[in-house]
C-alpha cells in the first residue's frame, strides 16, 4: 500500500496566517469594492440573463470540498449543446505531463468581458470572500476540481496539507504555462517552505504579474 506523505505545520503559524489572511482580505474587499461593482456591471450588461458569479466545487484543505467564487467569464453561445464533465481514469496518480484545459459545452463561449477579466485575473477577486470564510488563504496551491484530486497519489496529496490560495508559488512562476508535474513541484516546494516571508514574496510577484497580464489563462 502506498505510504501517504505527511507534513507537520505548527498550530501557531496557522493561527498567524489565518489572522493575516482575514485582515488583508477584508481590507482588499473594502478597497476594491468599486472594482467589484464595475466588473459585476460589465458582466451583467454583457450577459443580462446570466448570474454574475460562477460557483464551482473545488478541493480544499485535507481533501475537504468547498464552493469557490469567481466572476463569470462565459456566456451562452448560439450553438446548442450540453455541459461536459471532466472524466479521468488515472490509476497511479495524476500524470506529470497532464495539462488542465477547461471543458466547455457547445453552448458556452468566453465572452469579450470574460477575456478581459481573465487576462488581469479580475475573475478571481470574489475568492477574497472564500478567504474571509476560512476556506482559502491568500497564498497557497490553487484549488483543483475533485475529478482531479480524487486521483492524487499519496505524494501528490501533500499539496492538500495547506489551504488552497487565491495565488501561489506555481502561479507566479508560470501560471498557465506548465504541466501538472511542474506545478506539483512548485506546490510541494511551497508546502515544505511554508513561511510568511515566502507569502509576502508571492503576493508581490502576483501584483506585478496581474498588472502586466503575463501568462494569463
Amino acid at each position: 500500500m502506498e505510504q501517504k506523505a505527511t507534513l507537520v505545520i505548527s498550530h501557531e503559524y496557522r493561527r498567524v496566517k489565518r489572522m493575516a489572511d482575514f485582515i488583508l482580505a477584508l481590507i482588499g474587499i473594502i478597497l476594491l469594492s468599486p472594482v467589484f461593482l464595475i466588473v459585476a456591471l460589465m458582466i451583467k450588461i454583457d450577459s443580462p440573463n446570466e448570474k454574475v458569479l460562477f460557483i464551482q466545487t473545488r478541493t480544499g484543505l485535507k481533501n475537504k470540498p468547498f464552493q469557490i467564487f469567481k466572476f463569470r467569464s462565459m456566456r451562452k453561445s448560439n450553438q446548442p449543446g450540453g455541459a461536459r464533465k471532466h472524466v479521468y481514469n488515472w490509476k497511479n496518480g495524476v500524470p506529470d505531463n497532464f495539462v488542465f484545459k477547461s471543458v466547455l459545452g457547445n453552448d458556452l463561449e468566453v465572452s469579450p468581458i470574460g477575456t478581459f477579466v481573465r487576462k488581469f485575473s479580475l475573475d478571481e477577486l470574489p475568492q477574497l470572500f472564500n478567504v474571509i470564510r476560512g476556506e482559502m488563504s491568500l497564498v497557497g496551491p490553487r484549488p483543483e476540481i475533485p475529478e482531479i484530486t480524487e486521483h492524487y497519489s499519496g505524494e501528490q496529496q501533500m499539496r492538500l496539507f495547506v489551504k488552497p490560495g487565491v495565488t501561489g508559488w506555481a502561479q507566479v512562476n508560470g501560471r498557465s504555462n506548465m504541466n501538472h508535474g511542474q506545478k506539483m513541484a512548485y506546490d510541494s516546494y511551497y508546502v515544505k517552505e511554508f513561511s510568511l516571508k515566502l507569502d509576502i514574496q508571492i503576493i508581490g510577484m502576483t501584483v506585478k504579474q496581474v498588472l502586466t497580464g503575463k501568462d494569463a489563462v
